[in-house]
């Protein structure tokens, strides 16, 4: 195996954790007709979404999982055709 292989394998399982832990860290949405209302006024009234723990966790989680995908699929391309 080569040496580009294990460091992509080594990316790919960090991301793995990453988005494993960046999922769990997110506190619960509220569903439904109510969760919305709720949630517009608490977004109004509240504290800035953009500074909050939870905005950040979302960036977290949406790098992860391109990160996932790209090296998914760089593993299956190499896979197939260097080993």
């Amino acid at each position: 195996m080569t040496v580009f292989y294990w460091i992509l394998m080594s990316l790919f399982i960090l991301s793995c954790l990453v988005l494993i832990v960046s999922i769990l860290m997110q506190s619960a949405k509220t569903a439904g007709l109510s969760g919305s209302i709720g949630g517009g006024a608490q977004q109004l009234f509240g504290k800035q979404k953009g500074r909050s723990l939870d905005s950040l966790f979302n960036k977290i989680t949406k790098i992860a999982a391109i990160v996932f995908i790209i090296t998914a699929v760089a593993l299956l391309l190499v896979q197939k055709y260097i080993v």
